[in-house]
């Protein structure tokens, strides 16, 4: 039937038989462009339907194949219209067109493929989109390994349809793996520096990290494959080898469960007969405040006699591990204690010293300074 109506329109061409194809390749782009019109048109019926669902995955299939499914009707369109021509004009562009539409098909795929692989790692890791959202870092490592598994098989998948053979090519790789092991050592050092961070997660993105070993300190913002970016309280980006942390101590800050206040207070010789009842005042304090969480120690204690004053110190935990907050709570408890101390008379030491200047008896001179006498040159 199609054939039939290519037929009878061939008949009213009033151009030369070899310039026929024209009006079937015509036929052929005209009838792609419809079909990719009507795809869109189904893609956003469909997202449109779907997307008042609570179903997040058809959502996600139906944006990853949106794009890949256009590019895949051009495909077979550009593909048919080569095929006309190649049969009308005697050409070979088939030979050409043929393994590069069936590659074309390989990449499509892998394209939809990636594009779900990276939407679901989103999706994962979204607490507005999943009720137990997934740990960052874990998805992107997850999400990283499967991106290159399926690029890893595309490329198989493509060389055995261009007739190379897998097995030499496995081969290949592990003999060559060996020479590349040695040349870039460096490299897989940090490659499985990174894999180490994946599997033991001494850290996340978002985590604020220093090392005692280097002066490293700041949030993680990316771990990749070869080197971990860290953006410093000074908002520089430092970019660390994943090698690196196999051998230097990591804390991690974001993981504390506390924040501890450790301070000591001096209170003035003067009023040593009220430092108890102050200590005794500070730790009622600390007892009553709604930061401070009591299942911590919590220690008030006069700690020693200092140079010009009487030291004691608190020893507490806030609830809070934010910084901001936490030096909000220390400053109220500071402030209170200084309070507590004014409210018993007392004042806070500050560095003094007392000098003694001994008398002297009625009627005593004192004792002459001896000066040593000047030496007198001889000149000759």
């Amino acid at each position: 039937m199609w054939q039939e109506f290519i037929d009878q329109l061939l008949r009213y061409w009033p151009f030369g038989p070899e310039s026929r194809w024209v009006i079937p390749v015509f036929l052929i782009v005209f009838f792609t462009m419809l079909a990719n019109f009507l795809s869109n048109r189904v893609f956003g019926f469909l997202h449109e339907r779907l997307s008042r669902t609570r179903t997040i995955w058809d959502d996600l299939l139906l944006n990853a194949a949106r794009r890949p499914i256009a590019a895949l009707i051009w495909v077979f369109g550009g593909a048919w219209a080569v095929e006309v021509i190649d049969r009308r004009t005697g050409t070979s562009l088939l030979e050409v067109v043929d393994p590069l539409r069936r590659m074309a098909v390989i990449l499509l795929l892998t394209w939809f493929l990636v594009r779900l692989i990276k939407g679901a790692e989103q999706v994962l890791v979204s607490p507005d989109r999943v009720k137990n959202p997934m740990d960052l870092t874990t998805a992107s490592a997850i999400g990283k390994l499967l991106r290159l598994s399926v690029i890893i098989t595309a490329v198989l998948v493509m060389l055995q349809n261009f007739g190379y053979s897998i097995s030499g090519v496995l081969a290949f790789g592990g003999i060559g793996g060996i020479a590349v092991g040695f040349a870039a050592k460096d490299l897989l050092a940090n490659f499985f520096g990174g894999l180490m961070i994946y599997l033991d997660r001494p850290f996340k993105v978002g985590d604020w990290i220093r090392s005692p070993d280097q002066n490293i300190e700041g949030t993680v913002e990316d771990i990749g494959w070869r080197q971990t970016r860290i953006r410093t309280f000074d908002q520089r980006p430092l970019y660390v080898p994943n090698a690196t942390f196999a051998s230097i101590s990591v804390e991690n800050p974001s993981r504390m469960t506390h924040r501890r206040i450790y301070e000591t207070i001096g209170v003035r010789y003067d009023d040593a007969h009220r430092v108890k009842q102050v200590i005794e005042d500070v730790q009622q304090m600390l007892r009553e405040h709604e930061e401070i969480d009591q299942s911590q120690t919590l220690i008030v204690n006069l700690n020693r006699f200092g140079p010009s004053s009487l030291d004691f110190f608190i020893y507490t935990f806030t609830k809070t591990v934010n910084w901001v907050h936490y030096h909000e709570v220390k400053q109220d408890v500071l402030l209170r204690i200084m309070a507590i101390i004014e409210q018993h008379g007392a004042e806070v030491a500050f560095p003094t010293q007392t000098l003694h200047l001994a008398s002297m008896p009625e009627g005593a001179q004192p004792a002459p300074v001896a000066r040593p006498e000047p030496a007198v040159e001889h000149s000759r």
